[in-house]
């Protein structure tokens, strides 16, 4: 064939090809943008209407409006100075007035992400497709939902003028701090309308819609002047100020409103779950999508529980003799949660909200002391098969530690009292007895033990661990006591029942799902132990408080009293208080003597759970199946019915005694009784089956 011939109808046939190909190709994109269109929003006349969305509420559990979320003010753009407009425009679109809606370049690198990048989503977040995606209700990052929203830009693009759209657009950006619209912002940042804020104060408020909660400058200051230079830089470039005005600018420190409560919350509850919020459904939604929330607070817990901690507070601060305007000032935080289904109940943060934002009940980690023991005790039943009623011995401890200085833990009354039963021991809170254990038991199944109930913190591999030498948070020990209060379920935590979008839609709702983690008998063994804390030991104030529920609990008091806490719980609500200072400082009253968990958490333990339980019926702990309960004497782990010769001399004198007197009285001759000895100091221990009584003292460290 000619050479020729054969390139003439090659190319004939490869254009024919593309010309199908691209045919094929406009009918298929004709298709989906016909199909996908039906599904679009309707675009609201005028558009300005767009930012009449509907406000987001968030409702506690017993169905009280906490808070809503998205007011705003819309101000046309000649109340707004020029100076945030151009900053806006610097910093989000710098191609505003040229691009029909799309930035070819971000939105061909957006793709690029989203179809070669699996688990990532990137927006070409042009101000007009930003404007877009508000007329969306599924809240799913898909490309499918993105190009949506480009259909949408090409259709606001070609409906309004850039002037409306810029309107609409600064009129509905959320800046944090509840503040939504430019309007808004100025006022609640400085004080002012956004027609007379500075250069300055309107690159700094440009740079906050990026990540709101990240760049609050109420909480991160630094990090939005960081931001602001970014802005100031780039109206540099864009030729919207001199180099002279960006160096001017970048001098100066803009001055927040400091009264500025009205921003803010004002619970440590409604941050956090406000935060979660927006890690799941992004600020955009949190404050303008209109969404019904449904928390887990209990807003009569919730008061009960601020007051508690005020008053608690208070009675320390007299303890201490710090005075009404002195400072710094001991801090407190208290966590309530259901034991059945993992629900934060009550939330007290800090001592004082509009002082200190900062949440120390899920961001403060500070050591828990004794209040880890439980988590120890639960692993040397398991691992090594003993119970409440074995014996260790209370002496000085040494255990070597491999390149270390070998540890020597200490009780912190600095006695020891000889044997005692393992129940005995975290009654009063042994600490050489704790030490034996870990060492027999081995570090890593304290943390396993740990970590299985829900402390997340990262838990140091060494001896004292056992001791609470770790740091935690108190919601994490508030979830991990819950594990032990269900019975050996864990319950993860949470904040947010129910979610539903603008329309009614359930968008997300919590099911409650327990995961077994623990074995019901040595569980219920351990809690047994706690109860006796509140019963017997170091947290009997509880009693002596007035409430006489059934309850398990432990104290924990670090050896400079820095950390005081008291963790317990009924079988329905678990709650963990901590008190201390927020920089190392000893809790130590006006003589110098240190105050422990049991004088100062705990006290405030029993006011809440004593109100907040008031119109639940006393409820006891479930015995699991095979349970039994023995009595054993706390210095032998033995029966007191079963002491070899003290058992034989106590029912000797009393056989003694009766037939003594009965044949004195027949002979007529008196007859001296001898006296009976007293009866030695028991606790009742619960056994598994095959478990015995008087087994011997366990071998252990020396």
């Amino acid at each position: 064939m000619n050479p020729f011939l054969f390139i003439i109808r090659s190319l004939r046939l490869i254009f024919y090809l593309g010309l199908m190909v691209t045919g094929f190709g406009i009918f298929a994109s004709a298709v989906i943008i016909f199909s996908v269109a039906e599904d679009l929003p309707k675009l609201p006349e005028p558009l300005s209407r767009i930012i009449e969305t509907p406000k987001t509420e968030i409702y506690a559990s017993t169905g009280e409006r906490l808070i809503t979320l998205g007011g705003r003010e819309p101000v046309p753009l000649s109340r707004i100075s020029p100076h945030f407009i151009n900053a806006v425009l610097a910093v989000e679109d710098h191609l505003f007035h040229e691009h029909y809606g799309v930035n070819k370049l971000r939105t061909l690198k957006a793709l690029y992400v989203t179809l070669f990048k699996p688990g990532r989503v990137e927006g070409a977040s042009t101000i007009t497709q930003q404007l877009a995606k508000n007329l969306f209700f599924s809240f799913e990052r898909t490309w499918l939902r993105k190009f949506k929203e480009l259909l949408v830009a090409f259709q606001i693009e070609y409906s309004c003028s850039k002037e409306e759209i810029l309107h609409a657009y600064v009129n509905q950006i959320a800046f944090g701090a509840g503040a939504q619209g430019v309007e808004k912002a100025a006022q609640v940042f400085f004080g002012k309308s956004a027609a007379n804020i500075t250069l300055g104060e309107a690159a700094f408020l440009a740079g906050l819609p990026k990540s709101p909660t990240n760049y609050n400058p109420y909480r991160h200051y630094d990090r939005a002047l960081a931001r602001r230079e970014v802005v100031i830089r780039r109206m540099e470039s864009a030729g919207y100020i001199t180099g002279e005005e960006a160096k001017d600018v970048l001098g100066e420190q803009p001055i927040l409103k400091r009264d500025h409560a009205d921003a803010r919350t004002g619970s440590y509850f409604l941050d956090a779950l406000i935060n979660e919020l927006i890690r799941l459904y992004g600020s955009d939604v949190v404050y303008y999508g209109g969404i019904r929330v449904t928390s887990t607070l209990d807003t009569r817990l919730q008061n009960i529980a601020s007051q508690s901690v005020q008053e608690g507070l208070e009675n320390l601060d007299a303890m201490m003799g710090i005075g009404p305007d002195e400072e710094p000032k001991p801090q407190g935080v208290l966590v309530a949660v259901d034991t059945s289904s993992g629900a934060v109940r009550a939330m007290v943060g800090g001592r004082d909200y509009y002082k200190s934002e900062y949440n120390r009940a899920i961001y403060s980690r500070r050591q828990p002391g004794s209040g880890f023991k439980p988590f120890l005790y639960y692993a040397a039943f398991k691992e090594l098969d003993i119970h409440g009623g074995t014996v260790l011995m209370d002496s000085p401890v040494a255990i070597p530690v491999v390149g270390a200085p070998t540890w020597r833990p200490r009780n912190f009354e600095r006695k020891y009292q000889g044997p005692m039963i393992l129940k005995n021991a975290l009654t009063h809170s042994v600490n050489t007895i704790a030490a034996r254990l870990v060492q027999g038991t081995g570090i890593e199944s304290v943390i396993k033990t740990a970590e299985m109930c829900g402390i997340k913190s990262r838990l140091e591999k060494v001896y004292s661990v056992a001791l609470g030498a770790s740091v935690v948070t108190p919601m994490e020990m508030a979830s991990a006591y819950a594990t032990l209060a269900s019975g050996g379920v864990r319950h993860e935590p949470f904040l947010i029942w129910r979610v539903e979008d603008a329309f009614g839609r359930v968008i997300h709702e919590h099911l409650v799902r327990g995961e077994k983690i623990l074995d019901p008998g040595i569980t219920f063994q351990v809690v047994d132990m706690m109860k006796s804390v509140i019963d017997n030991g170091s947290g009997r104030v509880i009693r002596t408080l007035g409430f006489s529920r059934p309850a398990a609990g432990k104290t924990g008091t670090t050896d400079s009293y820095n950390d005081a806490w008291f963790t317990g719980f009924t079988p329905s609500l678990c709650t963990s208080v901590w008190t201390g200072f927020d920089r190392e400082r000893g809790l130590r009253q006006t003589g110098g003597r240190g105050i422990t968990g049991g004088r100062s958490a705990a006290p405030i333990w029993a006011e809440f759970m004593k109100d907040a339980l008031a119109n639940q019926p006393p409820r006891d702990f479930t015995v699991p199946d095979g349970i039994r309960f023995e009595e054993a004497v706390v210095t032998t782990g033995c029966s007191p019915f079963d002491m070899g010769d003290t058992q034989s001399s106590f029912m000797g004198d009393n056989q003694a005694s009766l037939m003594g007197d009965n044949q004195a009285s027949l002979m007529g001759e008196p007859r001296a009784v001898p006296a009976q000895e007293p009866r030695p100091a028991t606790m009742m221990v619960p056994l598994k089956p095959g478990q015995q009584l008087c087994s011997g003292e366990l071998e252990s460290a020396p």
